[in-house]
């Protein structure tokens, strides 16, 4: 297969390299012309994945994305942060193979209302062309370096499913289709937002019973508003619910995680993404899941504790406060909420 990806980070790096090493053509696209430069003469990507060579014969650009150069691709990788995602599906809104997104998060609310899941995005922008997400529970080091992992290629198209499932599936890294891509996104998004959660609760040493209340409850919040969104409740026992949820509230190599870390030890906001050098997409997308499950009714405690923590309206001793300050209630499991 010939596969575009279009992003040059941590994760597309990984996948790019991923299905270079299963024997297909693959071009890795960044708009920074310096960092294709360092890509091709160093063989390695020294800002986003150090430490992992890239195969001799991985393609690299940074032409004007445009249909003609796109249509080459019989699958094309959109790897950038949810932010650039529009942009992105508007300049391939004419492609005709196969396109699948990596990032995970809601687009940040803005004036003309809340953000959108991508997959809302796309019905937006590009509303013709055959797409889907890659998802699941994964960190972009020990998927370049060969390690076990198991994902999701999600979609409504049975096409964009088999195309993800031929690219990427490997002795290493099982894929795993899902018609589902409600529930996919939706729990991509909602884990990054409960790791912060998870990591300011690690950070006030508050024990491992703390640990696991607030990911099982966590796991409750994330299936409520999945399911109010149109989800199945099954999805979020899956890889890309449960799965993704428990690597990226307890693996140091979550920078969501790290955030929550962060702001235990007393950092400010700006000083603990600043440190990261990376996106961390829960700090942008948790206003707009609390804005999102308020206007549908649907009750996230935990959510809006790392709101109020980000907006500096709780320390973060104030947020555990309240979260272990709320009245009593009979617990209600995830799936169980889907009824």
């Amino acid at each position: 297969m010939k596969i575009i990806v279009l992003g040059a980070g941590a994760w597309g790096t990984a996948l790019a390299v991923s299905a270079q090493r299963g024997g297909h053509q693959v071009t890795l696209w960044a708009r920074d012309a310096a960092l294709v430069q360092q890509l091709q003469t160093q063989r390695e990507n020294l800002r986003y994945l150090p430490g992992v060579g890239l195969p001799a014969d991985l393609g690299y650009s940074a032409a004007p994305v445009d249909p003609v150069w796109v249509a080459q691709a019989d699958l094309l990788v959109i790897a950038t942060p949810m932010a650039a995602l529009r942009q992105m599906l508007s300049a391939v809104a004419t492609c005709r193979a196969p396109v699948a997104w990596l990032c995970k998060g809601f687009e940040a609310s803005n004036s003309e209302g809340f953000g959108l899941l991508a997959h809302e995005i796309q019905a937006q922008v590009a509303p013709d062309l055959r797409a889907g997400v890659l998802s699941g529970p994964s960190f972009a080091q020990e998927v370049a370096a060969g390690q076990p992992t198991a994902l999701v290629a999600a979609s409504g198209h049975a096409s964009v499913r088999s195309a993800l499932v031929a690219a990427f599936h490997s002795p290493t890294l099982r894929v795993y289709a899902n018609e589902d891509i409600v529930g996919v996104e939706v729990g991509g998004a909602v884990k990054n937002v409960l790791a912060i959660a998870t990591g300011l609760c690690d950070g006030l040493h508050l024990g491992l019973n703390a640990r696991a209340a607030l990911i099982t409850r966590g796991l409750a919040e994330m299936t409520r508003l999945g399911v109010a969104l149109g989800a199945q409740a099954t999805t979020f026992m899956g890889l890309s619910g449960l799965g993704d949820l428990v690597l990226t509230a307890t693996g140091d190599l979550s920078r969501n995680r790290q955030v929550g870390l962060a702001l235990a030890q007393g950092q400010s906001l700006s000083q603990a993404t600043a440190a990261l050098g990376h996106v961390a997409e829960g700090v942008y997308s948790a206003r707009t899941v609390v804005q999102r499950a308020a206007q549908l009714g649907v009750e996230m405690p935990i959510a809006q504790a790392v709101v109020a923590l980000l907006d500096g309206q709780l320390t973060p001793a104030q947020a555990v406060a309240a979260l272990m300050g709320r009245e009593p209630a009979q617990e209600q499991t995830a799936v169980a909420t889907a009824s």
